[in-house]
């Protein structure tokens, strides 16, 4: 799963079938003219793409929000009218791919490529724009931005939003066309009393004097209604980790493929690395529900990087490169590997300073 000749960008995606509506992770590769998925087999890329989505006359939607529960979906519509949803692990992510497979479809037009980055950090507001009118649309049981339960510091908020969240639904809703834009029109929505942050990472921000950096894209700063501004807090509801475990701040997340503790299978899953607490948690990033298939704290924790010769001990299957292993403190094994050596030392150098 390294880079080769003329590919743009590569990674781990989750795509929606045609036939059957399900959602399976494959791996991308973005050349020139193409987007190509392969399958991954047993750790390894399939010497065979699975498809290919032809780019030219292709048009992008991001954010697209047609899912409720997959946020952080990219749509393709192919000049045959061939709709592709595509999931990535992370705003950040899901930006990244956007931009890139927007500059791969406008390659040889360096006129649009040129007002695509303009755009990134352009600041227009609509003329006579009217709060109500947005709050209004923000409140429409339909179309409206999805109000969800989250945690922080172990507390459940009810009817709450994330910062990201609420930046894309001003750009999908044509409000902003940008997501600095964006974040300037939802601090003015907090200005004007219309929302306000909960928790306390959304409400450390509001401190800063300019007025740009009180309202946080991010995806763990918490925003509500403000006429609806009661804190509600479960004790454990129905998750079946304990709150505290998954209420840290997010340090780093991404997709992995790791060898399952039964069958000795390798399946591709959603990681999240946390601190204070420590803990390393896993998703299936197939199901929709967005909740932990796995997890263990990482305090007494050792991390290591398995040698890329040929297949470690442990390891089941032919899978090697860029490998790496994780021992708790209980004895447990999780053998887990990366996409490029790159990204395991990225992962080794994260989770260390957490054991």
């Amino acid at each position: 799963m390294q880079e080769a000749a003329g590919v743009l960008k590569e990674g781990f995606l989750v795509k929606r079938g045609h036939i059957v509506r399900n959602w399976k992770v494959r791996w991308f590769v973005l050349l020139q003219d193409k987007l190509l998925y392969y399958k991954i087999e047993g750790g390894k890329k399939e010497p065979s793409p699975k498809g290919r989505i032809l780019l030219d006359g292709c048009t992008i939607t991001c954010p697209c929000l047609e899912y409720e529960n997959r946020p952080l979906l990219i749509k393709l519509r192919t000049k045959t009218n061939t709709d592709y949803f595509l999931e990535c692990c992370s705003r950040e992510e899901r930006d990244s791919w956007a931009l890139d497979i927007t500059g791969a479809i406008h390659a040889g037009h360096p006129v649009q490529v040129q007002e695509l980055h303009r755009m990134k950090n352009s600041f227009k507001l609509l003329e006579n724009i009217s709060l109500h009118h947005i709050v209004e649309r923000m409140c429409d049981s339909n179309t409206g931005i999805k109000l969800t339960r989250n945690l922080e510091q172990g507390n459940r908020y009810k009817e709450t939003f994330t910062g990201s969240a609420l930046v894309d639904w001003l750009i999908s809703n044509s409000f902003a066309v940008s997501r600095f834009e964006a974040i300037t029109l939802a601090s003015m929505l907090m200005e004007e009393n219309f929302i306000k942050p909960v928790g306390a990472r959304s409400t450390e921000a509001t401190r800063y004097s300019d007025l740009s950096e009180q309202f946080l894209d991010d995806s763990t700063a918490l925003y509500m209604f403000a006429e609806s501004s009661k804190k509600n807090i479960s004790s454990k509801e129905e998750l079946q980790f304990n709150i505290s475990e998954l209420s840290g701040t997010i340090v780093k997340q991404g997709f992995l493929v790791k060898q399952g503790h039964k069958r000795k299978n390798w399946k591709v899953r959603r990681f999240v690395l946390r601190a204070d607490p420590a803990f390393l948690h896993y998703y299936d990033p197939t199901k929709e529900e967005n909740r932990p298939v796995g997890g263990f704290s990482l305090r007494g924790c050792l991390v290591s990087a398995l040698e890329d010769n040929g297949v470690p001990a442990g390891v089941k299957g032919n899978v090697q490169g860029n490998l790496f292993k994780i021992i708790t403190k209980n004895d447990i094994h999780y053998y887990i590997q990366a996409s490029s050596k790159a990204e395991r030392a990225q992962w080794i150098e994260a989770i260390k300073p957490l054991t």
